[in-house]
């Protein structure tokens, strides 16, 4: 087990993977902290350019001879943070470690970081990045000293990292991360789990192993804290905890109503009625993040009438149903949906916002593994569009899987207007067809076209 550090004697972080976004956001954590920062990753991204331009030098080619040598020679200071996507013939990871340089995942610095703070942890399959991030727009929005480390970019704040604004009275929000198992390093105070649906079976094995882990997590809740957990999800513990759901848990949602193609609701919860709230975000899957956020948030004081003025002003997160266009004309939402569960809620939602509208759908699969681990529940789930393209696998950290293809997937959906297609391909398709109501999903690069595909739909 790596030795903790004392923060005092720290002068420099060095990350390889530095552009994750929740990589991202430790690196920010100690660049606001006076802390010299720099590392590696893969590929440049808007990510690691809004970094570089915040000061943070980053390089993109694994060469032991980019490793600044003033890190090397003050290595007792400085502390080496890797992700595990971090390929195991990684020569600048397999360097340090011939070196005998500890290097610490970024979930064992976050239970650091967070270690002597009141911590608010949301974990889940699905789910964790919106809840967190409407959890800590509700506490900014009531005034409380909050540090937040996200995983996707919130549109109220541009950013996946909030300071706090001095040492008192600080609240922390987190995203606690399934992967790898990274949350078990943390210890909150309050903890919301959203799913604990299979993923990630290329760690885990089996849909048994993603529960088990789901629930040393709880067990790690602080005695006197506090556990909201989605109603039916059966985790087990003895401290003070509540259920939410749709329709059904100690926190949920009626008089569920659509007006001018966004969603209101009232939130019952055990000591009342919040009613009459108005959702910027829309989906039903939302509603359902809104109820865990606010039984977080009511844990540290936050009040009903704050709650519902929180919600109401919560723009959403990047790549997390955001609209690119929203006219009479033109409707294009983007979703980081790349899981049957999450593309099954995100294509529901929007054929109860726009019922009378033909829906074309293009998907870009995440990883060889969980389309072969989900091949049939992602045709099944596909079907609910109108229309469905779909890009080819993007492999992020694996290797490819042989028959484990783009094409394989596409004859397992049971839809008549169905297409593989390149991203070149689908933004010329846009110029001609203009659709009226597109989706794009997925967790890879389909983001570096979203901004084509807008040009595409409403050129003349």
């Amino acid at each position: 087990m790596n030795p903790k550090i004392e923060l005092n004697k720290v002068k420099f972080v060095y990350f390889l993977g530095i552009g994750g976004i929740g990589m991202s956001a430790i690196a920010r954590w100690f660049l606001k902290n006076g802390i010299q920062v720099s590392g590696y990753d893969k590929t440049p991204s808007t990510l690691t350019n809004t970094l570089s331009e915040e000061g943070i030098n980053i390089h993109y080619e694994d060469d032991v001879r980019c490793i600044p040598q003033e890190i090397l020679i003050n290595r007792d200071s400085c502390i080496f943070i890797y992700t595990p996507a971090i390929p195991k013939d990684h020569l600048e990871k397999n360097f340090l470690l011939d070196q005998g340089i500890p290097l610490y995942k970024r979930s064992e610095i976050l239970g650091w970081i967070t270690e002597q703070i009141p911590t608010l942890a949301v974990a889940g399959t699905h789910g964790k990045t919106t809840t967190s991030s409407l959890l800590t727009h509700i506490l900014k929005n009531a005034n409380k000293n909050v540090t937040a480390f996200l995983g996707g970019i919130t549109q109220n704040y541009g950013t996946n990292f909030l300071p706090n604004e001095g040492p008192e009275d600080i609240i922390c929000v987190v995203e606690a991360d399934e992967y790898d198992r990274s949350f078990l390093t943390l210890f909150p105070y309050a903890a919301a789990v959203t799913s604990t649906d299979a993923d990630h079976l290329d760690i885990y094995g089996d849909d048994s192993s993603v529960k088990e882990s789901f629930q040393l997590f709880v067990n790690q809740i602080q005695n006197e804290g506090y556990l909201i957990q989605k109603n039916g999800l059966g985790l087990k513990s003895s401290i003070n905890q509540d259920s939410f759901g749709l329709e059904n848990g100690n926190f949920h949602a009626r008089n569920i109503r659509i007006e001018n193609h966004r969603m209101v609701f009232d939130m019952v919860y055990p000591n009342g009625i919040i009613s009459d709230i108005p959702m910027r975000i829309p989906g039903f899957h939302n509603i359902e993040n809104a109820l865990a956020a606010s039984a977080l948030a009511m844990q540290v004081g936050v009040s009903a009438e704050e709650i519902k003025e929180g919600i109401a002003s919560f723009k959403g997160v990047k790549r997390r149903f955001e609209y690119h266009l929203e006219s009479n004309e033109h409707v294009f939402i983007d979703d980081y949906a790349h899981h049957p569960t999450e593309i099954t809620a995100c294509l529901k939602s929007i054929k109860a916002l726009y019922p009378n509208e033909k829906l074309t759908a293009i998907f870009q699969p995440h990883l060889f593994s969980r389309t072969k681990d989900f091949l049939e529940d992602f045709a099944e789930s596909l079907t609910l569009a109108d229309e469905v393209y779909l890009l080819d696998i993007y492999p992020a950290r694996e290797l490819p899987i042989p028959g484990i293809n783009s094409e394989l997937l596409l004859s397992k959906i049971n839809h008549p207007n169905k297409q593989v297609i390149s991203k070149k391909d689908f933004v010329q398709k846009m110029k001609i067809d203009k659709p009226k109501l597109l989706v794009t999903m997925g967790a890879g690069d389909i983001d570096t076209i979203l901004g084509d595909i807008k040009n595409a739909i409403i050129s003349l």
